[in-house]
């Protein structure tokens, strides 16, 4: 079991998200813009290597505007090197990474305009992870999508259009449960047609389930994991107090926390926790973590 966060760390005074307005598109500034990403991406790795956190989800905005037909500039080739020395860095420190495309991104639209933008992203966030060189552990992270008025016409629109993706982009894809829409168990029932993995995302189940207990559904979702993808990853979050149902908590609740520990003590997976102040609850959750079995890291957390 490795523990990270997504995307941004706030400890070290830079962003890997750094963006501008499409209509200040120019390829001299593409060029400036993922340079500075790339800098600050190898300073989180660093970082969470340092720390015993070892499972990093990357910005979809490492690349801004990389599957826009805006995008002219061949980042591809001119970031290759930087790419590799990345990916070199994640396997050399026993890394474990993931991406997730916003919500935009809905391989179930009926709207083709939109498919097609969808599947642009997915190659995109797909050529990132290749061009890393990372094997096929590092995956794609998205939601099943929309429900569009038949719920069973959109879970069938999202097999055939599932399918239909290049086998680069299926070899990296998996799907999580919602809070709202899509439950574990209709994930469960679209890996009976795709064979794509499952992520549970506990804090959606707790919101959106048919009663099923949350150890039968590890065991249910590990089987959608073959040796190849390596072993599930899971979201952990709570609810933050005072807000709206839903809300991801600002920082971890140690009491919560620790109840999710024991009762999923029989299953190995990689942790998410999708908590807002990042770094700092991860370190917190490493600690209370420290001395599972499941746990792996390089050294004692600060």
């Amino acid at each position: 079991m490795r523990i990270g966060y997504p995307c941004l760390n706030r400890s070290i005074g830079c962003s890997p998200s750094k963006t501008f307005r499409l209509a200040s598109y120019t390829d001299e500034r593409l060029e400036d813009t993922v340079s500075a990403n790339l800098s600050c991406l190898k300073k989180i790795l660093i970082y969470n290597a340092e720390h015993g956190l070892l499972f990093l989800r990357i910005t979809s905005d490492i690349v801004p505007f990389a599957s826009h037909e805006v995008c002219s500039f061949p980042w591809q080739v001119r970031f290759s090197a930087a790419f590799a020395e990345l990916g070199n860095y994640c396997r050399k420190n026993g890394f474990r990474i993931s991406m997730h495309p916003d919500q935009f991104v809905l391989l179930n639209a009926p709207d083709e305009r939109v498919l097609a933008r969808s599947i642009a992203d997915l190659a995109y966030q797909t050529a990132v992870l290749d061009l890393m060189g990372l094997d096929r552990t590092a995956k794609v992270q998205i939601h099943v999508g929309g429900v569009y008025g038949d719920k069973a016409a959109a879970m069938d629109r999202f097999v055939k259009n599932y399918r239909a993706l290049a086998p680069e982009i299926r070899a990296r894809l998996v799907i999580e449960n919602d809070e709202r829409l899509y439950s574990a168990a209709d994930c469960l029932a679209l890996h009976t047609k795709t064979k794509i993995p499952i992520i549970l995302d506990t804090f959606h189940h707790s919101l959106n389930n048919n009663g099923e207990p949350v150890n039968e559904l590890f065991s249910a979702i590990r089987e959608t994991w073959n040796r190849r993808d390596g072993i599930p990853m899971v979201d952990y979050s709570s609810q933050q107090g005072g807000k709206r149902t839903g809300a991801h908590a600002e920082t971890l609740d140690p009491e919560n926390f620790s109840l999710f520990l024991s009762e999923s003590r029989d299953f190995d997976f990689d942790l998410m926790l999708e908590i807002k102040d990042k770094e700092k609850s991860a370190l917190q959750a490493l600690a209370l973590a420290w001395g599972d079995k499941r746990l792996v890291t390089v050294a004692m957390p600060d």
